[in-house]
């Protein structure tokens, strides 16, 4: 029973392993779970049976990139000493982060009038990670006395979708050139909530 249960899971493993290479690669829409099966050595069936449907499998493999990218912050944050220098922080690793493999296909799914709306919103749910990052921020510098009295909720808002929108621009930029920005865009946000001495 033991080894069945270990080969189901390294069967798991195998699947998502090639599943993020072929979506990465080619997109969401192009990927097709015939490809994921040839390249992972496991039958369609096995797939299904994992995961459902291609769009849960990919689903899942974005949740895992959002968690990794939560995880890589997590031992940054402990670098830093106070509110300000994690905003700042914060501020570098969504600029270099912010590309992954794919992202390309999370755009494809969510655009694509076939998806489930439980997918969507599951991909829509991912926000909440780095949004809940900005909040814990913004909260310990208030309590700790950097930062002034205020809506949190609002503030968390405004910082996500400016570095959000500011993403846009790894796009087509450099992200080394744009690290100036992303830097005077905290700098420029701290400027209106940093406590008045």
């Amino acid at each position: 029973m033991n080894k069945r249960r270990y080969n189901s899971e390294k069967a798991k493993r195998d699947i998502i392993e090639k599943a993020t290479l072929i979506f990465s690669q080619k997109g969401y829409n192009q990927a097709s779970v015939q490809e994921i099966s040839k390249a992972s050595g496991y039958s369609k069936g096995h797939i299904y049976y994992h995961f459902e449907n291609k769009e849960k499998l990919f689903v899942l493999l974005a949740q895992n990139t959002m968690q990794d990218w939560y995880t890589k912050w997590a031992v940054k944050e402990s670098s830093y000493s106070t509110a300000t220098e994690k905003l700042y922080g914060i501020g570098k690793h969504v600029l270099y982060n912010y590309q992954t493999p794919l992202l390309k296909g999370g755009q494809e799914l969510a655009s694509n009038p076939a998806s489930s709306l439980e997918s969507i919103k599951a991909l829509h749910d991912l926000a909440v990670i780095p949004m809940g990052v900005y909040r814990a921020i913004l909260q310990e510098g208030v309590e700790n006395g950097e930062f002034e009295e205020g809506n949190i909720n609002e503030w968390t808002i405004l910082i996500g979708t400016w570095l959000g929108g500011l993403c846009q621009l790894t796009n087509t930029q450099d992200l080394h050139s744009l690290e100036p920005l992303f830097i005077q865009a905290v700098t420029i946000f701290l400027a209106s909530i940093k406590r008045r001495i």
